[in-house]
């Protein structure tokens, strides 16, 4: 795992295939910080878990006497903890959109993920991934637009959207390369990030060796 290099003051309980996780070590891994990642099943969650967590769920962040456990809250505060490189714009009308994008990717994709995972056989399983695929060919002409999602730089936006998208053949989902060219070149960008290669846990780097 290219984030870890030794223990400090900040832990991260992460579950090594969940992309909520994944998300999180993205900014860890592209803001360079030294951070004990964790990687915990979560069936079999350690007791120390429940001790900080009342939820006892995944993932959570440790930094001293702060303790978050949800993987938005997360994401900003290690943008404002460690502010270089920025991954939230400057602006605040820039800086709404970015959130309400983050909403929109959470409602629209987070949720066929999730279902598609919970449960990947069957009708409902189907149609989640025929609604997930049409939905993001249908967003293709957006990854067009700017070297990143809607933007000049690498943001958070993009740490919500790449583990979705590294996840795309476990899920079931092939891209016909005709029709997903914007959406490959915008994968094959974000995968070459030194940054993303270091979020990647072993069970991650897996889904596409």
């Amino acid at each position: 795992m290219g984030v870890v290099t030794k223990r400090s003051s900040m832990t991260f309980f992460s579950d090594p295939a969940s992309h909520y996780s994944h998300r999180v070590r993205i900014v860890l891994a592209e803001k360079g910080v030294t951070v004990d990642i964790v990687d915990v099943d979560p069936d079999n969650p350690p007791a120390e878990l429940a001790d900080l967590n009342p939820y006892n769920a995944l993932p959570t962040l440790v930094d001293r006497d702060l303790v978050l456990y949800e993987p938005n809250i997360m994401m900003e505060y290690l943008d404002e903890r460690f502010p270089h490189p920025p991954l939230l714009p400057v602006y605040p009308v820039a800086r709404a959109n970015s959130r309400l994008m983050i909403h929109r990717i959470q409602k629209d994709w987070c949720r066929l993920v999730d279902q598609i995972l919970a449960q990947p056989t069957g009708k409902a399983a189907d149609a989640a991934r025929k609604e997930l695929k049409e939905s993001l060919l249908a967003t293709g002409p957006l990854f067009a637009e700017m070297p990143f999602f809607l933007s000049e730089e690498f943001t958070i936006v993009d740490c919500c959207i790449a583990p979705i998208l590294w996840r795309l053949p476990a899920l079931g989902i092939e891209m016909n390369e005709k029709q997903a060219k914007s959406l490959q070149k915008y994968m094959d960008s974000i995968f070459a990030r030194e940054g993303f290669k270091a979020s990647l846990s072993d069970l991650e780097e897996d889904i596409r060796s």
